[in-house]
């Protein structure tokens, strides 16, 4: 069975210390790395093309730039730089974004955007100078890059989470990403929402890959590990656990989250989510329970499982334990399926 194993890694590091994670993930055999591209931290392309030079095989992408804060043209010329410095292995995560209110972002017809996204990269990156009218962003006939592409065409994908999103991807995405999820019963509504959509549009079921994405934490003590996530996972399920149209969470729970994260105590905050809850939204415990869980994901329909920030109790022993002793587990569970 083929199935992408990634990961992705938060954008808060030197750049020396990205040449050495991105040389790591490689050598462990993983197959791609993104960078995430949360608000406030460092944007995601300078990491990404540290990666670029370093690395030959990885597929590298940012997860995920957002059309409120970068115009498609902006990041039309990113990707194109990206696949460039890569030799043609880059991928372009588009979002709506979190947190925008924070800076005074109002986000209105946010699919609208993303559609209108879309076009005009894939537009300007095969040289089509025609022009594009949208509902949003428009360019005008005439206007084009100033320089060649590597590629005419790279792999766009989504990060959404409900049903329109999905009926977005499935008519113009090639994958779309459950940011912030490791539940299989979301993993399952969004393969049918994007089959769905994909053979209404023609292009049939399977044409839209599925990645689930999390927060890691990997150990060979598996208290510890889950104690970890706990408080790294708290403040992503602020954000998306009314996403989930699976998971039923008491909003008493969630003011009670949000009071503690804003106060500053995210171990308290981590310490209200249940071991059902923390399985929803994280990867956590020890190689075997991390193996279970992604295999779990598979069999409900996920092409790849992206392993997230902070990966163990350090950053480089847990991309050293995930590439020791999961994923080689992981490619003998999949060969054999």
């Amino acid at each position: 069975m083929s199935v992408s194993l990634t990961i992705a890694l938060q954008s808060d590091k030197t750049a020396a210390e990205y040449a050495r994670q991105a040389r790591n993930v490689e050598a462990q055999g993983f197959d791609g790395l993104s960078v995430y591209s949360d608000l406030g931290y460092q944007p995601p392309m300078a990491p990404l093309m540290v990666a670029a030079d370093v690395t030959e095989t990885l597929r590298l992408g940012p997860s995920c730039l957002n059309p409120y804060l970068l115009h498609p043209v902006e990041i039309a010329g990113q990707v194109a730089a990206l696949d460039e410095a890569s030799g043609g292995r880059a991928y372009l995560g588009l979002a709506r974004g979190s947190w925008m209110a924070q800076v005074g972002v109002r986000q209105v017809r946010a699919l609208t955007h993303l559609e209108d996204t879309v076009h005009i990269v894939r537009r300007l990156l095969a040289g089509d100078d025609s022009g594009y009218t949208g509902q949003v962003f428009s360019i005008e006939p005439g206007f084009a890059l100033q320089y060649e592409p590597v590629r005419p065409d790279v792999d766009v994908l989504l990060g959404v989470w409900g049903p329109r999103g999905a009926a977005l991807a499935g008519r113009l995405a090639d994958e779309v990403k459950i940011g912030g999820s490791a539940n299989p019963d979301m993993v399952r509504q969004m393969r049918t929402w994007v089959d769905d959509s994909a053979t209404a549009a023609g292009r049939g079921a399977g044409a839209v890959g599925v990645c689930a994405g999390a927060v890691t934490v990997v150990d060979t003590d598996g208290t510890v590990a889950r104690g970890l996530a706990r408080r790294e996972v708290a403040m992503y399920v602020d954000v998306v656990a009314a996403l989930d149209p699976t998971v039923q969470i008491e909003e008493e729970l969630l003011a009670r989250l949000r009071a503690l994260l804003a106060e500053g105590h995210a171990d308290d905050a981590g310490a209200l989510l249940s071991d059902d809850l923390l399985d929803r939204f994280a990867f956590a415990g020890t190689p075997a329970q991390i193996v279970a869980h992604t295999l779990e994901l598979v069999e409900a329909g996920a092409d790849r499982v992206e392993f997230g920030t902070p990966h163990g109790l350090t950053g480089a022993e847990g991309i050293d334990l995930l590439g020791s002793a999961v994923l080689p587990a992981l490619r003998v569970e999949l060969d054999a399926a």
